[in-house]
């Protein structure tokens, strides 16, 4: 008899037991109000208003877990072995999922860090994957026999996982992929980690090189430019020099004739100035021509 009334006790769905919970709560306290003489429209405006505080405060955990299983579900199809090939974008909204449930659930499960941790090192970003995964396979606070005093959220997940592992016929999808992302992550973990760590470490020498080599092109490059402006500077001045010397010795040359035209004309001047005295009195032209005719009879 027990044990029948287990079996339909498992098949209530638990948002029934939830309502009939709270509907056996309210009839107790509205008894007592009734007994106590307050009014019925006061007694069901109360009942209203500890209703929707109770979808309040009770809802957001139920949706977080919800969003957990669901997470565990779209990330394990991404990272199981199989033929499909799956777009980047379509891992990164998985990630994204994954990141939301971290910043909404104060202590998120570790299985949950591990997956994001796997997701990232599919994607490429095995900087984050190292963070994700060196946090849950080698951190001891991040073990769940830490987890001593649990977040509501947390409890309610803990509660759900436990319902799944006792009942996987239940959510067979959700079961499954919850097995698999903990298979992994005791079978994988540290493979997934030193091979992240190796990537990161390949990419940080990578860029050095990178970074090397643009400072060796870069130090030519400079060196280039420097010689182009030392071979000009040399080209300008000794066509400066050579174009001086010539201007010089032209200058010179022109200089040295002047000079000498100067000193013949300076000369004719003082030999005229000689012949030309302005005190000595000049003969005329018919004295001139006696005296050379006199000669000429002598």
């Amino acid at each position: 008899m027990s044990d029948n009334n287990n079996k339909l006790q498992k098949k209530v769905p638990d948002a029934l037991k939830e309502k009939g919970q709270y509907v056996l709560a309210f009839s107790v306290i509205a008894s007592m109000l009734m007994v106590a003489g307050f009014p019925m429209f006061v007694i069901f405006f109360f009942g209203i208003f500890a209703y929707f505080l109770w979808k309040t405060f009770s809802s957001p955990s139920r949706n977080e877990t919800r969003e957990i299983f669901e997470f565990y579900l779209a990330a394990n199809n991404v990272l199981r072995d199989d033929e499909r090939r799956w777009f980047g974008f379509e891992i990164q909204e998985v990630i994204g999922h994954g990141e939301r449930i971290l910043r909404a659930i104060n202590g998120a499960p570790p299985l949950v860090y591990f997956t994001l941790g796997a997701l990232y090192h599919k994607a490429g970003d095995y900087k984050s994957a190292v963070n994700h995964l060196g946090y849950v396979l080698e951190n001891e606070s991040a073990e769940e026999a830490t987890y001593i005093y649990p977040s509501p959220e947390l409890r309610n997940y803990v509660k759900v996982l436990r319902k799944i592992e006792r009942e996987p016929a239940e959510s067979p999808l959700t079961s499954a992929a919850v097995r698999a992302l903990e298979r992994a992550r005791r079978n994988r973990g540290k493979m997934l980690l030193e091979d992240s760590r190796e990537q990161v470490r390949e990419q940080s020498r990578k860029k050095r090189e990178a970074s090397l080599e643009q400072a060796k092109v870069k130090a030519v490059l400079t060196e280039s430019v420097k010689n182009v402006a030392v071979f000009q500077s040399v080209t300008d001045e000794v066509i400066e020099n050579r174009h001086g010397n010539g201007f010089d010795n032209k200058s010179k040359a022109d200089s040295s004739d002047s000079n000498t035209n100067s000193r013949d004309q300076k000369r004719n001047e003082n030999e005229n100035q000689d012949n030309v005295n302005p005190f000595i009195r000049q003969k005329s032209i018919t004295e001139v021509l006696h005296e050379i005719y006199d000669k000429n009879n002598q």
